[in-house]
């Protein structure tokens, strides 16, 4: 898996503190001019510092889309833009490891090449170069193994698991 700063996504840090400031985090930013229009897919997330098992509803959604549409328009110089706020969902496929710091605290499962396998774990921390799981089996955590390590090289898929 690739690890992308999120910074270096095309208006990320025009857009970021907005979203911060309503209290989310922002996943994803994609800006695709189309036909003349541009559409933009912003993917939302619960912050760090607020409980990270609540849910993004569409009332989240809205004040986030009511609040960076105005802001894109005047970055974009556009008025032909497609707008569209989502959440994560209940288990989000991974597609650049620098979302791991987004999801912190949150179950995941990695299949990790070197094992040929799924491992599943609570994501304690994470970096430019690996992310650091709390096992889990089931809904437990595995007692004997209290952190496992993983570079992102033997990470090839990653969802995250229900909250």
């Amino acid at each position: 898996m690739e690890y992308i700063s999120l910074d270096s996504m095309p208006y990320y840090n025009d857009c970021q503190p907005l979203v911060a400031g309503l209290g989310y985090e922002l996943v994803c930013l994609n800006v695709v001019p189309q036909n003349g229009n541009i559409k933009i897919t912003a993917v939302i997330s619960s912050s760090l510092e607020s409980n990270a098992t609540v849910a993004i509803g569409v009332n989240d959604c809205a004040k986030v889309h009511r609040l960076l549409l105005p802001r894109l328009e005047a970055l974009l110089n556009s008025q032909n833009i497609y707008m569209e706020v989502t959440s994560p969902g209940m288990e989000r496929t991974i597609k650049n490891a620098a979302e791991f710091r987004l999801f912190q605290g949150r179950k995941v499962k990695v299949w990790d090449s070197q094992v040929t396998d799924w491992v599943s774990g609570r994501i304690i921390s994470s970096d430019s170069e690996s992310i650091t799981l709390a096992l889990v089996s089931g809904n437990t955590e595995v007692e004997d193994s209290s952190q496992h390590c993983i570079p992102y090289a033997r990470i090839s898929k990653a969802k995250l698991l229900q909250l």
